[in-house]
């Protein structure tokens, strides 16, 4: 049977969705998180207004649609933060850039706009007595315990996304030279220095295992069976997820007694402020942490405030 052919005039939203994701796909070859989120909040736009024609798409049911989202609530019961609403959005506007693009029909993507700016989230992170009190709490006599103690250095001592340090392997890493280049955002190398005591820790680590897998830290929960067809695969299948790291990292926390909220990223925020709070240059820390916006760094500099009215006040004077 022959599929009826639309007229060339209806491009109906599902369609479309199909078409951008494909272009996102293009546009984004190194990323699997972006087409997926886009096409799950274009999804959310179809849930609202059903399969519509993307020339329906009006001022009026972006209004509605924004009201929508503002009180969506998903599976599990969970509201839709501020933030996550202007994703939404700026997938939207993403989207109809595109039909503008291809010359169809729509709404102006420069009309949409975001809703109320949704202040930064404010950034947190340990003092030196924090992260001692947070590797003292690991217990190396335990299986898991010398591995987990080499991740925290590690996060602390070279200030590493927890994704980069859950994708190193065995290879990537000098614990001689006490540096090793790592892949961040953007396929953009840099290198990471890391402390003696971090190296010590790591070779620790293993010199305590006994398989040949590839993955420098290894799901100790996951024994999966010899693959002789597909080594890579088993060996992936062992590496510990980005997940499981912040597990570890709530786990000693508590141990720890420290109150705060601790992620696999407040080491990385702590990284940074020790830095700064020590005398580093903000252009010395942006390279470390591989940071492309200088202005990404600076929202570390307030964290450092008691630092700068020392200086403050051994530099400045008033007239006399």
């Amino acid at each position: 049977m022959v599929k009826e052919i639309s007229n060339k005039d209806e491009h109906y939203l599902s369609e479309m969705i199909i078409d951008f994701i494909e272009d996102v796909e293009l546009k984004h070859p190194d990323s699997k998180h972006t087409p997926r989120n886009y096409n799950l909040y274009m999804e959310r736009l179809v849930e609202f207004a059903g399969d519509i024609l993307v020339s329906e798409i009006n001022a009026e049911l972006i209004r509605r649609y924004q009201l929508w989202l503002m009180h969506y609530v998903d599976s599990q019961g969970r509201e839709l933060k501020p933030i996550t609403q202007n994703y939404h959005l700026i997938a939207l506007r993403s989207f109809l850039k595109y039909c503008g693009k291809r010359d169809i029909q729509t709404y102006d993507a420069a009309k949409v706009e975001l809703g109320k700016k949704v202040a930064r989230k404010q950034v947190s992170w340990l003092t030196l007595d924090e992260v001692s009190r947070l590797i003292d709490a690991i217990d190396i006599n335990k299986a898991s315990g010398l591995r987990d103690k080499a991740i925290v250095m590690l996060l602390f001592s070279g200030g590493l996304r927890v994704s980069e340090l859950c994708g190193l392997d065995r290879e990537h890493i000098n614990l001689k030279r006490l540096e090793f280049t790592v892949r961040g955002k953007g396929k953009k190398d840099r290198l990471i220095f890391i402390s003696p005591a971090a190296a010590t820790a790591i070779e620790q680590y293993l010199c305590s295992r006994n398989d040949s897998v590839k993955p420098l830290f290894l799901n100790e929960s996951r024994n999966v069976a010899m693959d002789t067809t597909s080594p890579k695969k088993k060996d992936e299948e062992r590496r510990l997820s980005p997940r499981s790291v912040q597990r570890i990292v709530n786990n000693y926390t508590k141990l720890a007694g420290i109150t705060k909220h601790v992620s696999p990223h407040t080491l990385r925020h702590s990284f940074a402020t020790g830095l700064l709070e020590n005398g580093a240059d903000i252009r010395w820390v942006q390279e470390m942490l591989g940071h492309s916006n200088i202005a990404t760094t600076q929202i570390y500099t307030h964290l450092t405030s008691p630092r700068l009215h020392e200086i403050h006040d051994k530099y400045h004077r008033d007239p006399m």
